[in-house]
């Protein structure tokens, strides 16, 4: 597969970028809103015994509230009601999440819904479904949007941090040649190393940036989720996390399940906590609730300086 690098990096930053800011996170304490696997079928992993949850559970609301930005990764419902093609209100999206398809791009949770449910939130809603009522804002807003990009000034834009955000995440890009769609595109079903090597510059630059941003924004905080890291240990240790298939969509068509991905109505795998890729470009509810508990008390080789958990008690 050949890309021009210019035209590459175009396509990364406004078509398959993950997200800019996951989220603000403002220092204070509340409720506990989750979902059980007895709510979400066959695909339902979030455990409420693990160490995490407790910790969540024990310190009840450990924000009072989470805004967050991004693209189709974490987009919970906004391009439900916009003129435009990047839908997943339809079956089988959402068939593990107690409610069915809301839109989010995946068979449950999406990374944050997680991370939000380790904060001791409840899920945060769609500005689309929220914007009308100040009492479902109370606990934060998700702004995310399917095909979203970056503009320049938004870079530069401060207004958050004008209005008092003090605590900020920000996630890197993943692994973007190992997705179905970019393997369906060769003929080796290997990941596409020229796609991979495009992400590595954006993520050493934003890591370079939140520094930078620490230190001339006072009393500021930014962590650097390097989903590149993360994506990167799941795959070469699968079968340790539980996946066996890692180069196909659970639901989707074509070489890879990646040509044209998941159509209204179509029949997903069963074993969808096996896979890692829910369509030929979302990852499975499983491996987003495996990535928001390393975003929330990881290492600083996934999660840089500190982790969100350590994040939320400074």
């Amino acid at each position: 597969m050949s890309m021009d690098g210019d035209e590459g990096r175009r396509r990364l930053s406004c078509r398959l970028l993950w997200m800019v800011v996951v989220g603000i996170l403002l220092s204070g304490g509340a409720v506990v809103c989750g979902q059980s696997d007895e709510d979400s079928g066959g695909g339902g992993v979030f455990d409420a015994s693990a160490p995490e949850a407790q910790v969540a559970a024990a310190n009840a609301e450990m924000v009072p509230a989470m805004f967050i930005f991004g693209d189709s990764l974490i987009d919970n419902g906004n391009n439900n009601d916009l003129a435009s093609l990047a839908k997943a209100n339809y079956y089988p999206y959402g068939i593990d999440f107690n409610g069915g398809p809301t839109g989010r791009f995946s068979n449950g949770y999406t990374m944050v819904d997680a991370i939000a449910e380790l904060l001791g939130l409840p899920l945060i809603p769609a500005y689309s479904q929220a914007s009308n009522s100040a009492d479902q804002m109370l606990h934060g807003v998700n702004f995310a949007s399917a095909a979203a990009g970056i503009l320049d000034i938004t870079g530069r834009n401060f207004q958050l941090y004008n209005l008092g955000a003090r605590k900020f995440v920000l996630a890197g890009i993943g692994l973007m040649g190992c997705i179905p769609s970019i393997l369906a595109q060769g003929t080796t079903g290997r990941c596409s190393d020229e796609v991979n090597q495009l992400v590595l510059p954006f993520n050493a630059n934003m890591k370079t940036m939140i520094n930078n941003l620490s230190v001339n924004l006072p009393g500021s905080k930014f962590v650097f989720i390097d989903v590149h890291n993360m994506f990167q240990d799941i795959l070469a240790n699968a079968r340790f996390y539980g996946f066996r298939v890692v180069n196909r969509g659970c639901c989707g068509i074509g070489r890879n399940r990646g040509q044209i991905t998941c159509l209204p109505l179509q029949t997903p795998c069963p074993n969808r906590n096996e896979y890692v890729f829910w369509d030929a470009f979302h990852p499975t509810e499983a491996v987003n609730v495996l990535m928001g508990r390393k975003a929330f008390s990881g290492t600083p080789d996934v999660v840089y300086p500190i982790n969100i958990q350590q994040l939320a008690n400074l």
